[in-house]
């Protein structure tokens, strides 16, 4: 289930490009995050992870990019079904192997 942002995604990329640029400037790196941030009414620490994932997308920095966690996180949700799926199988053979060895009445 999803969950509702605080912050619209048109507001997350515009404060982010704006912060990246303002880091790329020597003259206004310095504490460009949470200036950005009080300009446009977003948490610094939520911009300062906003900027931290896109420098990792650009590959900027180490870290898992964003299509990577989605792609881990489907297989992770594609394997937690299997491994039910193969669970009711195994109680399923084990149920009628149990009936095929009871005697018929």
């Amino acid at each position: 289930m999803l969950v509702p942002r605080k912050y619209p995604d048109d507001l997350r990329e515009r404060a982010t490009r704006l912060a990246v640029e303002s880091r790329r400037d020597p003259a206004s790196a310095v504490g460009a995050i949470r200036r950005i941030a009080g300009q446009l009414g977003v948490h610094p620490e939520a911009l300062r992870v906003w900027v931290k994932q896109a420098e990792t997308d650009a590959g900027e920095r180490p870290g898992t990019s964003s299509s990577d966690a989605e792609g881990i996180a489907a297989l992770k949700r594609e394997n937690r079904e299997l491994r039910r799926a193969n669970q009711i199988l195994k109680s399923a053979a084990s149920f009628f192997a149990a009936e095929r060895d009871r005697p018929s009445r």
